[in-house]
């Protein structure tokens, strides 16, 4: 059949037991324009997601990184666990965390430049995050703007911040982000009718009430509360353009599949139950993105400070790293890389989760961004040097792939603002002090 007589809202009709019955056709590589990143009806493009992916304590100096850069190198042992995704994905060694004569925080300062740009001297200055930076471009057609989430049990184990009131609050529960995103609320793309929700329809009109009196209250308060009141404002407004979205109708997502109803969370500290939260967690945010619910994710394995144990020990991640000694043959601490070994097979995991999800000729991983950071560098000794970083998937067919980068010396700062070049912002530079950079890596840009 010509291309041009196949519409992406054509459907297949049937008649059973005297009913009409309407299926949605799948996004068709003939519906697609011949670059396969829009509609050839519409032009109206296929999203692309961004995400960040954090796990703690860094990788074992001088044990991870591959030899070799460019395309042509080999995954270290550390490393081998991801070789499936080897040609999805860039490495990027050898940056570092500059504190400009600052006071290092421990498992803070090294998260907060990757995520923010900037160092601090407390943790009540985090500014705001990379996500909903990115998330200001590509996030607010969307019922949520992002999702987080945490595999420890640990609210606070989130480095997403929209730049006030503090963090976003991590889900740590896999059946209450299933409720979150696939229950009462939820309308699904492909359904034949839309009647809008009530409660969403109150909520709507109650804010934009309180919207009304917003010039009367700033008219009574000083400079200070002003600003705070702005703030304040801006995002009563992003959240009555949430719902705002939830009050139409979307558009048909053939990709688009409710998720499976998944158990409650596994409570512990131990290793094996945060990362099968990991990946129901993974399959929900996969659904979620490819239903256009958010295109927006953060997940945090755990605290950087990682409480998380082997079954039948009591030592932790993290007191391992401070108190194992080097294997003499292997050259680093073995039961330290191991949490790694196994938080890097859960990478492996999301990004396989993402892969299985086909959109038109590609798949969810190959139209999503990301951005895989760490508190440390050198696990032993909480370093801020050499930092282990993993940008992945495709970004929608904007980033090449396959690359080791080795970027000794640069600041940290030049993986985020090429995460943020690569996903359409129009920023000239990023960062703070000696973390301000304004290069990104064009290699890895199409």
């Amino acid at each position: 059949m010509s291309p041009s007589k196949v519409q992406r809202r054509r459907v297949l009709k049937g008649i059973l037991a005297g009913s009409v019955v309407t299926v949605n056709l799948p996004i068709l590589d003939c519906l697609l324009n011949s670059n396969g990143d829009a509609f050839a009806d519409t032009g109206a493009p296929l999203p692309v997601r961004f995400g960040t992916w954090f796990w703690g304590l860094g990788l074992a100096k001088g044990y991870w990184e591959p030899k070799a850069t460019g395309q042509n190198y080999e995954l270290t042992p550390l490393l081998q666990v991801l070789a499936p995704f080897k040609d999805r994905m860039n490495i990027i060694s050898g940056t570092q965390v500059f504190l400009d004569g600052r006071v290092v925080l421990t498992h803070f300062s090294g998260a907060e430049a990757n995520m923010t740009g900037a160092v601090t001297t407390t943790e009540g200055e985090y500014s705001t995050s990379l996500d909903s930076i990115i998330g200001e471009v590509i996030g607010k057609q969307t019922r949520f703007r992002s999702l987080e989430v945490a595999c420890d049990q640990n609210r606070k184990s989130s480095w997403s911040s929209p730049g006030t009131n503090g963090m976003n609050p991590a889900e740590i529960s896999p059946l209450a982000l299933y409720t979150r995103i696939f229950g009462p609320g939820y309308t699904d793309p492909n359904s034949a009718t839309f009647l809008p929700s009530p409660d969403v329809m109150v909520r709507k009109s109650s804010l934009s009430a309180v919207m009304e009196e917003r010039r009367e209250l700033i008219k009574d308060v000083g400079t200070e509360d002003r600003r705070r009141l702005d703030q304040y404002f801006s995002s009563v407004r992003d959240l009555e353009q949430q719902l705002s979205i939830q009050l139409q109708k979307p558009a048909p997502l053939q990709a688009c599949s409710k998720a499976d109803p998944v158990k409650d969370a596994q409570v512990g500290t131990i290793v094996d139950d945060a990362l099968t939260n990991h990946n129901l967690f993974a399959k929900l945010l996969a659904h979620a993105l490819a239903c256009d619910q958010t295109r927006v994710f953060n997940v945090s394995i755990s605290q950087g400070m990682s409480g998380l144990r082997r079954p039948g020990d009591t030592t932790n991640h993290h007191i391992y790293t401070h108190e194992e000694r080097d294997d003499p043959q292997l050259g680093y601490q073995p039961i330290s890389a191991w949490f790694a070994e196994r938080y890097m097979a859960s990478f492996r995991d999301l990004m396989s989760e993402f892969d299985s999800i086909r959109e038109g000729d590609r798949t969810l991983l190959d139209r999503t961004l990301i951005y895989a950071f760490t508190d440390h560098g050198d696990a032993r000794v909480h370093g801020l040097l050499d930092y282990p970083f993993f940008l992945a998937g495709r970004a929608g067919g904007r980033m090449k792939t396959g690359f080791h980068i080795s970027a000794i010396g640069q600041p940290v700062t030049r993986v985020g603002f090429t995460a943020q070049q690569i996903m359409g912002l129009q920023t000239a530079s990023w960062g703070t002090g000696s973390n301000h950079v304004s290069t990104p890596f064009t290699e890895l840009m199409i």
